[in-house]
């Protein structure tokens, strides 16, 4: 995009720099100051400009962008993409969209029961009205009990997965729950004469632990019993309606039916909270169906998402009350420097513009999740998602990806440039955030040339070594292809860019200076518009030499091409 291009449509990208930023890291949790990033601050940018910044490794928060120093900071972030229309869904996230679906069409009951001090859970409606009509052996009868259950567990791992309790770069074994015969319920639980279903899904997940342990892929193995535990914890955390009682013995997960007293007060529960109802007839089940509404509204200040925000902060991240204000709220997720672009009828353009954007998800009226997104020219750019927790099993953050993708896919019919999916940053040494490579086929950045590099050629290289020049292996795995060799910029200055980074960041030597061209850096100062090389006019050499090694961080940090087009405000 040239800058006649980029400032026709809502103006010019004005930028002042921050520097080096230093902080404690929330990833690794490190005591000392070792995430290193630099940092600009800007209330007025281009979405085209922003886009060339998200492909040199840039990411905001609100106002403020900042893109880590790949080779010195603690948790190297690499960004990660993928071409929506290449997307293929793994069998876990068509089992997220099919869940959703059986709960909009009122098969399954998500709402929460009150926390008791026993732990145990208890599962979905569909189960208890299974359970509750008689002991049916008929195989069409227990079989959807069953699925229930495994999806249940499944829904569990994924859980422990996301959290870091469980690895991400292997492929864990899906759950089985087996009905129990009655001659082996005291052989798997004590006092188990109501034992009914079981699910031994801890012992294989210890087998394929210790296979990745011997192929040198890990060490901590962690024993079938401490396994089932944080599975039943995260179960306990969703609580769905009564039904069954779930406990673990001896690593296997074993679901209990529930005493009359539990069930008389579910069946109260149920009465006093749901807004579906199921009723039984002689012959069939009756249940109305739920209505799911998506909104995409241009990014302000909502009363109702922001206590949305504040409940799942503190229920689901645990943070304090004391550290949750509308001021920080709106500083990190409702302020953004994007200029808007109105959808109007240009061709280039989604019917919706570019600019950032609040997508709300609503079941019958009841705000339930709202993802904060940034569409640019080239892409959609996922920042945030914050949820309802009493609509954990949901997996609301898997869905609303899988509908952002679709959002990209369906509007490339009004912006053919409109491709990517952007996941934000992937961070390899980060169990934590290694879920977002299980969007597939997706590419990392790499840090040094800016080119694609696809994940299944940087993983190798990532498991030995955090930091890595990714695209200095890609040619020895695949043969060259247009997707996974681009770049912001090809000429000459670029490439020296490329040789610089290489360098040590801090040098202030001639040879430094010298090796990046920052002449025709665009500045603002006093109100008026110049040249670097205008200002060396007026400048005195104290004060030269002070802001030159200042502008060549600033050039080599945002490329050749964005540095003579934005607006650098010098105060």
């Amino acid at each position: 995009m040239s800058s006649k291009a980029s400032s026709s449509r809502g103006g010019e990208s004005i930028v002042a720099d921050c520097g080096r930023n230093t902080t404690t890291c929330g990833y690794c949790k490190s005591p000392t100051p070792s995430s290193i990033s630099h940092g600009l601050w800007t209330e007025r940018l281009t979405v085209y400009d922003y886009q060339a910044l998200l492909d040199r490794g840039w990411r905001r928060s609100g106002c403020y962008l900042y893109k880590p120093e790949m080779a010195k900071t603690c948790c190297p972030s690499y960004t990660i993409r993928l071409r929506a229309s290449d997307f293929v869904p793994s069998k876990e996230q068509q089992r997220v969209r099919r869940r959703l679906e059986r709960f909009l069409d009122g098969e399954l009951d998500l709402k929460p029961r009150e926390r008791t001090e026993d732990p145990v859970v208890s599962v979905s409606e569909p189960v208890r009205k299974s359970l509750g009509s008689g002991k049916r052996e008929q195989n069409n009868e227990v079989e959807p009990i069953l699925k229930d259950l495994s999806e249940l567990i499944d829904n569990a791992v994924q859980r422990c997965i996301q959290s870091g309790e469980l690895p991400s770069n292997i492929q864990l074994p899906k759950s089985s729950v087996k009905k129990v015969l009655s001659a082996k319920r005291k052989k798997l639980a004590e006092g188990s004469e109501e034992l009914l279903y079981t699910s031994n899904i801890a012992f294989p997940i210890v087998a394929a632990l210790k296979q990745t342990s011997q192929n040198g892929e890990g060490s901590n193995i962690l024993s079938p019993e401490t396994i089932s535990e944080k599975l039943l914890s995260e179960m306990n955390k969703v609580g769905e309606f009564t039904g069954l009682a779930i406990k673990v013995c001896k690593g296997h997960i074993n679901f209990f039916s529930a005493t009359s007293a539990e069930r008389e007060q579910g069946e109260s529960l149920i009465s006093a909270t749901t807004t579906t109802t199921a009723k039984s007839s002689s012959n069939n089940l009756q249940v109305s169906k739920r209505k799911l509404e998506i909104h995409l509204k241009r990014s302000s200040f909502d009363p109702e998402e922001y206590k949305l925000y504040k409940r799942y902060q503190l229920i689901v991240h645990n943070d304090e009350p004391d550290s949750i204000s509308r001021k920080s709220y709106t500083r990190f997720l409702v302020d953004t420097p994007l200029i808007e672009v109105d959808g109007d009828d240009d061709e280039n353009v989604p019917p919706c513009g570019f600019g950032s954007y609040h997508q709300q998800y609503r079941v019958d009226g009841r705000l339930i999740a709202v993802g904060v997104i940034d569409i640019l020219p080239k892409c959609l750019s996922s920042k945030y998602l914050f949820w309802d927790p009493d609509f954990a099993s949901l997996s609301l953050g898997n869905y609303s990806a899988l509908q952002e993708i679709d959002w990209v896919k369906q509007n490339q019919a009004h912006c053919s440039t409109l491709e990517h999916y952007y996941l934000g940053y992937y961070i390899h040494s980060c169990n934590k955030m290694r879920y977002k490579a299980a969007y597939r086929p997706s590419e990392l950045l790499c840090p040094l040339r800016y080119q694609w590099v696809p994940f299944e050629v940087a993983k190798p290289l990532l498991d030995k070594k955090p930091y890595s020049v990714l695209s200095d292996f890609t040619k020895a795995f695949l043969s060259p292809a247009p997707q996974a060799s681009e770049t912001l910029a090809k000429s000459t200055s670029e490439r020296k860019d490329m040789e610089m980074n290489n360098s040590n960041e801090d040098s202030d030597s001639d040879s430094s200076r010298n090796g990046i061209d920052i002449n025709n850096i665009l500045i603002s100062l006093n109100g008026a518009r110049l040249r670097y090389k205008d200002l060396l006019r007026i400048m005195n050499m104290a004060v030269r030499e002070q802001v030159e090694s200042m502008f060549i961080s600033y050039r080599k940090v945002v490329g050749a091409e964005l540095s003579e087009r934005m607006l650098y405000e010098l105060q």
